[in-house]
C-alpha cells in the first residue's frame, strides 16, 4: 500500500501493519493509506477478518502532536475509526508496547483488542491540556464503565494489559507471537459467527452507571485540577457519554477538543512536551557514552539517601559512603523506612523493596569507591568540604570514573580544580526529595568532557529524571532565578503585605504552594546558612531563624503548625514582628494588590531568565521552562516563566520593570537587553541571535 502501511494475508485473515518509526504516530501519511487499505479489505469477499498491528517496538503510541493546531488533512483519525465501524467482518487490534491516545482510540474502533502481556494502554491527552479527540471519551466508558474511564482519562495514566483485560478493555492477553495469536483469535471469531457489535453500540455498562457516585468522583477530580481546564473538560465529556446519545456525545467531545487545542493552556503544555524532549537530547548521538554499572554516593543524609534511592530504583547497585558507622546505619535505616512506606501505600511490592535494598552496600572507607563508574558527593554545602572530598576521590576513583557534585549553588569549576581530572567532573543538582523529584540540573563545567556530559544526560533519563544541562553560575538556573523571585518578598511584607496574602496570590496564579509555605516546608535555616555564607541579610527571615523558628520541623516559621500539623496557621507574632521592623525603618503600611505582587516577584523571575540566556548559562528559553515546571512548581498550564512571558506580554513586563526600577533603583528590576529584544521580536530564539 505505502511505505507506512502494508497488507499481508494469513489464510483468509488480512494483517494490516503500520510502520511509522519511532512510535508509529498516527500522522496523515499513515491515516491516508490505512483508510484506503481498510476500505478495500471491507469490500473484499476473500477476506474473512482483519488484524491491525504495528511494526517496531510499539503499537500506535498516539497522534502526531505536530499536527495539532494546524488545518486537518483528511482523512482524520475520526474518519478512519468511523470506517472501521462499518466493517461487518471481525476486526482485531493487536497491541504491543503502548497503545496511547489516538492509538488506543484506533483500537477502540475495532470489534476486539488483544494485547501482549507487557503492553500499556491509556489516553494521556490531558497531559497536553487536551481531551481524547477521536472518540475516546465516548467509546472507552462503553467498555470499562464510566467510573473507570473517568479515572483513566482525567489522570492520563496508562494501565497494564492484565488490568485492561479485567476491566473489559481488551479481550485476550498473550505472551509472544502476538500477531500470530491475533490471527488465530480473529479466525476463532469468524468460526463463532454472528453479528459483531462495534463499541459505539455497546450500552450495557453505561446503563448501570451510578450517576450520583460518578458526579462525586468528578467533583473530587475537579478540586485537584488546580485551575487546569483539560481535566474538567475530560470529566464533562465522559458525563456526556452517559447522558447523551453516541453521536451527540461524539460531537460534544469534538467541540470541547477544538476549544482546548486553541487555548493557551494546551499550547503551554504542548510547548513543555517538546521542551522536555529537546532538553533531554543532551550533547548528541555521535558522542560516545561511558559505561556505568555501579554508583557511589558520598553522604547518607537526606540528599545522599534520596539520590542513592533514585539510582537503586533505576536498577543500579550503589555503594553508600559515610564518615562513621553510626551515620551510615542511620542513613540505611531511613532508606529502609522510606521503602517500607511505599509498600504500605501499595506503590511498591515487598519483593521489589527487598530487591532494591539488596542493591545497597554501605561503607566508611573511600577505597570501596574504587569500582564505581559514577561517584556523587552529597555532603555539606560548603566549598572547602566539597574540595576536600574531591581531593580524596582523585586518589581512589578509577580512570574514567565520572565525579559529580550535588551542589545547589557552588562553583563547579572550583570544585573540579581540586582534582587532577577536571574533564571527569560534572554537577548533578538533584532536588529534594531526590528519589521523588523529576528535575535534574546537570551542570556543565568549563572542562567537563563531552562524553561525561552525554553519559550523565542519558543516565538521568534512564532513572526517570528530566535532565536539563546548564552552565556554571551561583545557583545555576533554578536557584539563581529563585533568588530574583524572592528579592522583593521582605520589601512587600514591610510595605504592608502578609505572608498568607502573598502565598494566596501565588496559589491563585496556579502554584501548588506559596513561597512562604515553601520556605517553612524546606526549612528556613537552609536559606539562613546560605545568606550568612555570602554576607547577606534578610531582616525578618533572619530574626525568625534566630528565634529558632525554622518552619514545619520546629512547629513554627512564617506560620504556626499546631500539634505537629502540616497545615499552616497565620501567626500574629510574625505579623507583629513585620510591623515592628517596618516601624524601625519608618515604612508605613499600605494596601498591596495581587497585580503588584506578581509584578515584583514573577517579572524579575522572567528578567533573570533573560540574563541567564544572554550569558548562555541555559541553551534555550524552553530549558528554563522545564527547570521551573519540574523543579519549582511553576504552573504547567502557563508553560514555564519564559513561555508565560509571551502570554503576559513581554512589552508589558519591560514597562512595569522599568517603573519599579525607577521607584526602587534595584538591579533586579532593570530590564535585561535580551528581554527588550524579546519584546520586539516575539521570539526568544530570535532575541538571542
Amino acid at each position: 500500500m505505502s511505505d507506512f502501511v502494508s497488507v499481508a494475508s494469513d489464510g483468509d485473515v488480512a494483517v494490516v501493519t503500520i510502520d511509522n518509526p519511532p512510535v508509529n504516530a498516527m500522522s496523515f501519511h499513515v491515516r491516508e493509506p490505512l483508510h484506503q487499505a481498510l476500505a478495500a479489505l471491507r469490500d473484499d469477499p476473500s477476506v474473512a477478518a482483519i488484524v491491525i498491528a504495528c511494526a517496531g517496538r510499539t503499537f500506535v503510541a498516539g497522534a502526531d502532536i505536530t499536527e495539532f493546531g494546524k488545518p486537518v488533512q483528511q482523512p482524520e483519525l475520526r474518519a478512519v475509526i468511523a470506517l472501521l465501524e462499518t466493517i461487518a467482518k471481525p476486526t482485531v487490534a493487536a497491541i504491543h508496547g503502548t497503545a496511547l491516545g489516538g492509538g488506543l482510540e484506533l483500537a477502540l474502533g475495532c470489534h476486539f483488542r488483544v494485547a501482549d502481556s507487557k503492553a500499556k494502554l491509556g489516553l494521556p491527552e490531558v497531559k497536553l491540556g487536551l481531551l481524547p479527540g477521536g472518540g475516546g471519551t465516548v467509546r472507552l466508558p462503553r467498555l470499562v464503565g464510566a467510573e473507570k474511564a473517568l479515572g483513566m482519562i482525567v489522570s492520563g495514566a496508562p494501565i497494564g494489559a492484565v488490568e485492561a483485560l479485567e476491566a473489559g478493555l481488551v479481550d485476550a492477553v498473550f505472551d509472544g507471537e502476538l500477531v500470530a495469536q491475533a490471527v488465530r483469535f480473529a479466525s476463532e471469531m469468524v468460526a463463532k459467527g454472528g453479528r459483531f457489535l462495534p463499541v459505539r453500540d455497546r450500552n450495557d455498562r453505561l446503563g448501570k452507571t451510578d450517576l450520583a457516585a460518578f458526579d462525586r468522583q468528578a467533583a473530587e477530580l475537579a478540586k485537584k485540577a488546580r485551575g487546569l481546564e483539560a481535566p474538567i473538560a475530560c470529566a464533562q465529556a465522559v458525563r456526556n457519554a452517559i447522558s447523551l446519545s453516541f453521536d451527540e456525545a461524539l460531537a460534544a467531545e469534538r467541540e470541547l477538543f477544538l476549544k482546548l487545542v486553541a487555548g493557551d493552556q494546551s499550547r503551554a503544555q504542548r510547548h513543555l512536551f517538546f521542551a522536555e524532549r529537546e532538553a533531554a537530547r543532551g550533547p548528541g548521538k555521535d558522542v560516545a557514552r561511558r559505561k556505568i554499572t555501579r554508583i557511589g554516593i558520598i553522604g547518607a543524609g537526606t540528599m545522599g539517601g534520596g539520590i542513592a534511592m533514585a539510582f537503586a530504583n533505576g536498577g543500579f547497585p550503589v555503594t553508600l559512603l559515610e564518615t562513621n558507622e553510626e551515620a551510615l546505619q542511620r542513613g540505611l535505616a531511613t532508606i529502609d523506612k522510606n521503602y517500607a512506606v511505599s509498600v504500605g501505600r501499595g506503590s511498591l511490592t515487598e519483593a521489589a523493596r527487598q530487591q532494591r535494598l539488596g542493591l545497597f552496600k554501605g561503607s566508611t572507607d573511600y577505597a570501596d569507591l574504587a569500582d564505581c563508574d559514577l561517584i556523587v558527593e552529597a555532603v555539606f554545602e560548603e566549598m572547602a568540604v566539597k574540595q576536600e572530598v574531591f581531593g580524596k576521590l582523585d586518589a581512589v576513583a578509577k580512570p574514567g570514573a565520572i565525579l559529580a557534585t550535588n551542589t545547589s549553588y557552588l562553583d563547579v569549576n572550583a570544585i573540579a580544580a581540586s582534582t587532577s581530572r577536571p574533564q571527569d567532573v560534572v554537577g548533578l543538582h538533584f532536588f529534594s526529595p531526590a528519589n521523588v523529584m523529576k528535575l535534574l540540573e546537570i551542570v556543565r563545567a568549563e572542562k567537563t568532557a563531552p562524553d561525561a556530559l552525554a553519559t550523565v544526560v542519558e543516565l538521568a533519563r534512564g532513572i526517570g529524571k528530566v535532565p536539563v544541562v546548564v552552565g556554571v553560575c551561583h545557583g545555576f538556573v533554578g536557584n539563581r532565578m529563585l533568588a530574583a523571585r524572592g528579592a522583593e518578598s521582605e520589601a512587600l511584607l514591610l510595605e504592608g503585605a502578609t505572608p498568607s496574602q502573598i502565598d494566596r496570590v501565588f496559589t491563585d496564579f496556579g502554584w501548588p504552594i506559596g513561597p512562604f509555605q515553601m520556605g517553612d516546608l524546606a526549612g528556613l535555616d537552609i536559606g539562613w546558612r546560605n545568606r550568612k555564607a555570602r554576607g547577606l541579610t534578610a531582616v525578618i527571615a533572619d530574626t525568625l531563624c534566630e528565634q529558632g523558628r525554622f518552619g514545619q520541623k520546629t512547629g513554627s516559621g512564617w506560620y504556626r503548625y499546631e500539634d505537629g500539623s502540616r497545615d499552616p496557621s497565620p501567626d500574629p507574632e510574625v505579623e507583629n514582628l513585620i510591623r515592628a521592623k517596618a516601624a524601625e525603618k519608618g515604612i508605613a503600611a499600605r494596601a498591596i494588590d495581587a497585580d503588584e505582587i506578581i509584578e515584583r516577584t514573577l517579572y524579575p523571575l522572567v528578567n533573570e531568565g533573560a540574563k541567564i540566556l544572554e550569558e548562555k548559562i541555559a541553551d534555550r528559553a524552553s530549558d528554563i521552562d522545564v527547570v521551573w515546571v519540574n523543579g519549582y512548581g511553576f504552573p504547567i498550564g502557563k508553560g514555564g516563566p519564559m513561555f508565560w512571558a509571551g502570554l503576559e506580554g513581554a512589552g508589558k513586563i519591560v514597562e512595569r520593570l522599568e517603573y519599579w526600577h525607577g521607584q526602587t533603583g534595584k538591579e533586579v528590576f532593570k530590564p535585561a537587553p535580551l528581554l527588550r529584544r524579546f519584546a520586539e521580536t516575539g521570539s526568544w530564539e530570535a532575541a538571542a541571535r
